[in-house]
């Protein structure tokens, strides 16, 4: 299948993990993809791995300047963007009476803060036929011990995609979240543990943790043609685990 074909896409994060996952799967489908990533090696390595229709653009996506560059990248290459992947985000696990505004700060710059400029930013390359993809997650609606701030955050996520879907009336341009359940990344299992995720995983309908390549392929049916109905949703691949 190649319902990517010709197309340009951004998704942020993409160094490792669900970013690295879905890139991987834009890549198979026929599309250019440009990932970021703070840490210049992972993102030299996975731009090495995912061959030449990647480019890595390092950078933070809490830093306008970054931002700036990214898509001016993006304009200077090949003057459109078709997929922006809002997936770059971050977590920790820490109860309540323990949590510092630090903590708070990092995770709302991160998965709010900087899902709404990335957005902002990529928004004038886009057009017609354009998806807008925001990676939420299954805490979004539930209630997740000790992780009540990343939990706020991409429920915040949901709200903008909904909000966004009306700004975006007559452009031709969808946004949608994608949120998954456990899966085994990096992040996870700094914030989480493997272990943990691992066990998470085994207590879905599904009854095992999740690939990202798992998650890529539902990206990928939200960025191409195929869900050209669909605006302002939330689809979850996740195993069951916020379904049951």
């Amino acid at each position: 299948m190649n319902r990517l074909d010709g197309k340009v896409a951004v998704v942020t994060g993409g160094g490792t993990g669900i970013g690295f996952g879905t890139a991987q799967r834009f890549i198979e489908e026929g599309a250019f993809v440009y990932i970021t990533g703070r840490r210049q090696e992972k993102l030299d390595k996975a731009a090495a791995k995912l061959g030449p229709k990647a480019r890595g653009v390092q950078g933070s996506v809490t830093e306008q300047s970054d931002l700036d560059r990214l898509f001016g990248t993006v304009k200077a290459e090949h003057g459109r963007l078709d997929i922006l992947v809002a997936n770059a985000g971050f977590g920790e696990l820490v109860p309540l009476g323990q949590i510092t505004r630090a903590q708070y700060d990092a995770a709302f710059d991160v998965n709010v803060k900087g899902v709404l400029f990335t957005v902002q930013a990529g928004l004038p390359l886009m057009g017609p036929g354009g998806s807008i993809i925001l990676t939420g997650s299954t805490t979004g609606v539930m209630g997740t011990p000790a992780f009540s701030v990343y939990s706020a955050s991409k429920a915040a996520v949901r709200n903008l995609a909904r909000s966004w879907a009306q700004d975006l009336r007559g452009t031709g341009i969808r946004v949608n979240v994608l949120s998954p359940g456990p899966t085994l990344t990096e992040l996870a299992s700094e914030a989480v543990g493997k272990e943990a995720m691992i066990e998470m995983g085994a207590g879905t309908p599904i009854g095992h943790v999740g690939d990202p390549s798992e998650i890529g392929a539902v990206a990928a049916f939200l960025a191409s043609s195929d869900s050209s109905f669909m605006t302002g949703s939330e689809v979850f691949a996740d195993g069951g685990l916020a379904q049951i």
